[in-house]
C-alpha cells in the first residue's frame, strides 16, 4: 500500500498519552470529549507575587511535595509511561526488544533553580565558578541536565534500535518527532518507530520568562475557566505539562502481522519564517505554509479535510493568526476546529503529538471534542469553533496544527485506514 508520492503509507498501530487530566488514553479521551478542563492552582512550588498561579501540572508517581522532581526527570518518567502504553497496545516485539528508532521531542534543558542554590549553599558563595567547583564530580547533575540523556536512557528501556534522536523545536516539537518517524518509514530506513513529545517544564524560572514575555493568563481566579482559546476574553495560554507516544509503522508490515490501525499519517508540513525568537511573521506566510505543505504532501485537496485540531493556545495574537490561515487555506467554509488546550492548557514540546493522538480518536469515533470556556464569540473569529460540547460528525480526514515560537511550524494530516 502506498500513498499519492508512491512511498509507504504510515500507520499508527498504538498510542500513550498522558496529561494534567490523568495517566492513559482512555482516561484522558473521556475527560477531553467531556470537556473537563486540568487546569489546577500550583502547589510545586510557592507563587507569592507571581501574575500566573496556576497550570496544567501533572502529579509524576513517587514525586516527594517540597521536593519536585526537576523538568528532564518529569519529562523521562511521563515518558516512559506514555511509550509503555503505546508499545503495549501495538504488541511490537518482545518487552524491551523494541525493532526499530526512538524520536523524542522535549524541551531544553539547563540547571535548575533548586540545584543552583544547593550548590551555592555548598560552595557558601553564590559566585559562578565556586558553584562549578561545588558541582565537580556531581555526575548525577551532568546526566540529569543533558539534553540528549533522557533519550538515550529511554532507548536503553525499550531496547529500541540505533541511536535515538533527541529534538526541540518550540511547540512544534511534537509533531517534529512524529514527522521524522514518518519520514524514516518512507525512506525505508526502519518499518517500524517510536515518537514522543514530553515536557514537564511548569517550574518557577520557566514560568516567570512566560510571564515576562505577557503570553500567559492572569486568570487565576477559577483555574478551569482560565483557557479560553478563539473566545473574546482570552487573555493567554496557560502553561501545562503531558506526554504522549505513538508507534507508527509501514503499512503493510502492520497488516501483514495482523495488528490493530488506529490511523494512517497521511501527510506532513513544515515552515520556518526566522522573524524573531519568539514571534511569528505577521504576514502568516509560515503558518499557511505548513498547513499547504501539509495537504499537498498528504495528496489531498482543503475541502477533503474534515476537522481542524486547532494550535488554538488562548493568545490574542495567535488565534487570529490561526483564523487568518484557516481563511487562506479553506476559504469561505473551512472545517470545525477545535483546541484540545481549553482542557488540558498549553503542553508545549507535548502539544503536537498529544494533539495527533487526540485527532486520530476524533477519527475513531466519529466525535469532534469541544472548545471550552467559549463564553463570547471573538467578531475577528470568523470560525466554527465547536463550542463547549462534543459534536457527533463523519471525520475521514484531521488536520493537526502546530504553531511554535519562533516561526517553527508543523502542521499533520492524520486520515482513516483506507477501506
Amino acid at each position: 500500500m502506498k500513498d499519492s508520492f508512491g512511498r509507504p503509507l504510515v500507520a499508527v498501530t498504538g498510542i500513550g498519552t498522558v496529561t494534567s487530566l490523568g495517566f492513559g488514553t482512555a482516561e484522558n479521551w473521556a475527560a477531553i470529549r467531556g470537556g473537563k478542563s486540568g487546569i489546577r492552582r500550583i502547589t510545586r512550588f510557592p507563587t507569592d507575587h507571581l501574575r500566573t498561579t496556576i497550570a496544567g501540572t501533572v502529579d509524576v508517581p513517587g514525586e516527594i511535595a517540597g521536593d519536585p522532581f526537576s523538568s528532564p526527570e518529569r519529562v523521562e518518567r511521563m515518558a516512559a509511561f506514555a511509550i509503555d502504553e503505546a508499545v503495549n497496545e501495538a504488541g511490537l516485539g518482545a518487552p524491551g526488544a523494541f525493532p526499530g528508532p526512538l524520536f523524542v521531542g522535549m524541551p531544553p534543558v539547563e540547571v535548575e533553580w533548586p540545584t543552583r542554590f544547593d550548590l551555592t549553599r555548598r560552595a557558601n558563595s553564590p559566585g559562578y565558578p565556586a558553584m562549578v567547583n561545588a558541582s565537580a564530580g556531581r555526575k548525577d547533575i551532568y546526566e540529569t541536565f543533558l539534553f540528549g540523556g533522557v533519550a538515550e536512557r529511554l532507548a536503553d528501556r525499550f531496547g529500541t534500535r540505533g541511536a535515538p534522536i533527541t529534538l526541540t523545536t518550540a511547540c512544534a516539537t511534537g509533531a517534529s518527532a512524529i514527522q521524522l518517524g514518518v519520514e524514516a518509514i518512507q525512506r525505508g530506513d526502519c518499518t517500524a518507530c517510536i515518537a514522543t513529545g514530553a515536557d514537564g517544564s511548569v517550574h518557577a524560572e520557566a514560568l516567570i520568562r512566560f510571564s515576562l514575555l505577557s503570553a500567559l493568563s492572569t486568570r487565576n481566579d477559577d483555574p478551569t475557566k482560565a483557557s479560553r482559546p478563539f473566545e473574546k476574553s482570552r487573555d493567554g495560554f496557560i502553561m501545562s505539562e503531558g506526554a504522549a507516544a505513538l508507534v507508527l509503522e509501514d503499512y503493510d508490515a502492520a497488516r501483514a502481522r495482523g495488528a490493530k490501525i488506529l490511523g494512517i499519517v497521511l501527510g506532513c508540513g513544515e515552515r520556518a519564517d526566522s522573524f524573531h525568537r519568539t514571534r511569528s511573521n505577521p504576514d502568516g506566510t509560515a503558518i499557511l505554509g505548513a498547513m499547504r505543505n501539509a495537504l499537498a504532501d498528504a495528496g489531498l485537496r482543503p475541502d477533503q479535510i474534515d476537522y481542524v485540531n486547532g494550535h488554538g493556545t488562548g493568545t490574542p495574537e495567535n488565534d487570529k493568526m490561526e483564523t487568518f490561515g484557516m481563511r487562506a487555506v479553506f476559504g469561505d467554509t473551512p472545517p470545525p476546529i477545535s483546541s484540545n488546550k481549553s482542557m488540558i492548557g498549553h503542553t508545549l514540546s507535548a502539544a503536537g503529538a498529544l494533539e495527533a493522538v487526540f485527532s486520530l480518536l476524533t477519527i475513531r469515533d466519529q466525535v469532534l471534542p469541544p472548545t471550552i470556556n467559549y463564553d463570547e464569540p471573538d467578531p475577528n473569529i470568523t470560525l466554527d469553533v465547536v463550542p463547549n460540547v462534543q459534536r457527533p460528525a463523519k471525520v475521514k480526514a484531521v488536520l493537526s496544527n502546530s504553531f511554535g515560537f519562533g516561526g517553527q511550524n508543523v502542521c499533520l494530516v492524520l486520515a482513516a485506514e483506507p477501506a
